[in-house]
C-alpha cells in the first residue's frame, strides 16, 4: 500500500456515519480510497447504502485535515500497519465483512499456519479460572497455538501471561492508540508481550479507550480467531459480546461451565444452556473439538487438478486469482481483478458450472 492511499484510508476512516463496511462497498464500487473522495456525488448515490448524509460528511475536508496529521505521525515513528487489502493482513479477519479497514501494530507478530484461538472472560477473575487457564494453555502447548485477548484486568492479562510463560505467542488487541497505555497498571508487561508476539489496534495512535472502542475490539478478537473461549463471565459483560460476534462469524465459541451459585459462571453457564457455545472441561476437549489432532497426524492428501483448462478474458482473469488467493468475497474479487460486480456474477456462475469455482457463505468464492 503507497503512502497516498493510507492518506486516504486514514480519512475514509473517520467520515462520520460511514462504519467499514460502507467504507469497503465505496472502494469495492469506485476501486479505491483515493478515488472515493473524487468520485462526482451522483455516482456514489448509486451505491447501496451511501446516503446523502455519509457523502455529505465525505466531503467535510478536516478529514483529509486530520488524517494528515495521522499519516505524518505514523511515517515519522515507523508504525507498522495493514490495509484489508494487504496480503499480510490476517487471513481469518479478511473474512469478516466488518473488519477493519486499517490495523495498526507493534511487536513481533507472525501467522504460520498455527492455531489461532482467543481467550476472554471476566476482569474480577476467580481462582477456579485463573487455574483454568493455567492448565489450557498448558495442555495445549504442543500446537503452538496463537492466544489473543484484549490485554485488560482479569482473564485477558492472564492469557498473555500464561501463553508467555509457555513460550507461546500472543497478540494483545487494544481498544486505545498503539501509544496510549490502558490500563497503565499493565505497562510493566508490554515488553514481554512485545518480545512474545504483539498488539493490534485499528484506533489512531493517541486515541484514549472509549467505550465504543472496546465492542470494536470485540470484534477484532473473535475475527482474528478460528475459535473464542470464554472462561468466567457473569451474566453480561463485554466477553458475552465477543461470543455473540464469533457466532456470527460462524466461528466456534467454547465455554467453561462453573457452580449455578457463583455469579461468575452465570454467562458462561447461559451460553452452552442456550447453544451459543459448547462446553469446554479441559484442553483435550478443545483439540478434540477443533479437530487439531487430525490436522497435525493426517498427512495432506495429493490433489490431481485437472492440467489444461481452457479459459479466456474474465473467466481467466477470475480464475487465476482465486486459485492464487484461495476464499476471497465477491467484493475483493471485483475490487483486485478490476471487474464491476455485475459482471463477475455471471463469470462465476459459469465457472462453477464448469466445476472449477464453488460459492460459500457470505458472498465467498473458493476455487475447487
Amino acid at each position: 500500500m503507497n503512502e497516498k492511499e493510507l492518506l486516504y484510508l486514514l480519512a475514509l476512516q473517520k467520515v462520520k456515519g460511514i462504519g467499514t463496511i460502507n467504507a469497503k462497498r465505496l472502494i469495492a464500487h469506485i476501486g479505491s480510497a483515493e478515488a472515493v473522495f473524487s468520485e462526482k456525488k451522483r455516482i456514489l448515490e448509486k451505491i447501496n447504502g451511501i446516503g446523502s448524509a455519509i457523502i455529505r460528511h465525505l466531503y467535510n475536508p478536516e478529514n483529509l485535515k486530520n488524517a494528515e496529521k495521522e499519516q505524518k505521525y505514523i511515517l515519522d515513528n515507523a508504525i507498522k500497519f495493514n490495509s484489508f487489502l494487504d496480503n499480510d493482513y490476517p487471513e481469518k479477519l479478511k473474512h469478516c465483512i466488518d473488519g477493519p479497514l486499517l490495523l495498526f501494530s507493534d511487536g513481533n507478530i507472525h501467522f504460520d499456519k498455527q492455531p489461532i484461538i482467543s481467550i476472554v472472560g471476566t476482569r474480577k477473575m476467580t481462582s477456579y479460572g485463573r487455574n483454568f487457564i493455567e492448565r489450557l494453555v498448558a495442555g495445549i502447548k504442543e500446537y503452538n497455538p496463537i492466544i489473543v485477548s484484549g490485554f485488560a484486568y482479569g482473564v485477558d492479562i492472564t492469557a498473555h501471561k500464561v501463553a508467555i510463560k509457555n513460550k507461546l505467542q500472543t497478540i494483545a488487541v487494544l481498544a486505545n492508540g498503539i501509544d496510549k497505555m490502558y490500563p497503565k497498571v499493565h505497562a510493566k508487561y508490554v515488553h514481554q508481550v512485545l518480545e512474545n508476539g504483539g498488539f493490534y489496534t485499528e484506533q489512531w495512535h493517541d486515541e484514549e479507550p472509549l467505550r465504543e472502542y472496546f465492542l470494536m475490539r470485540n470484534r477484532i478478537i473473535a475475527g482474528l480467531s478460528e475459535a473464542t473461549i470464554i472462561v468466567e463471565s457473569a451474566d453480561r459483560g463485554g466477553s458475552l459480546v465477543t461470543a455473540s460476534i464469533a457466532n456470527s462469524y460462524d466461528r466456534d465459541v467454547f465455554a467453561v461451565p462453573g457452580r449455578v451459585t457463583d455469579t461468575f459462571s452465570q454467562g458462561c453457564n447461559n451460553l452452552i444452556r442456550t447453544n451459543r457455545a459448547a462446553l469446554l472441561n479441559s484442553a483435550q476437549d478443545l483439540v478434540y473439538l477443533l479437530n487439531w489432532d487430525q490436522k497435525e497426524n493426517t498427512k495432506k492428501k495429493l490433489i490431481q487438478r485437472q492440467l489444461f483448462i481452457d479459459l479466456k478474458g474474465n473467466e481467466k482473469i477470475i480464475y487465476d486469482y482465486l486459485q492464487k488467493n484461495g476464499k476471497i468475497q465477491l467484493d475483493i474479487i471485483s475490487l483486485k481483478c478490476k471487474i464491476p460486480i455485475y459482471k463477475i456474477s455471471a463469470v462465476l456462475v459459469n465457472l462453477e458450472l464448469q466445476g472449477l469455482v464453488r460459492p460459500l457463505p457470505g458472498k465467498f468464492f473458493e476455487v475447487i
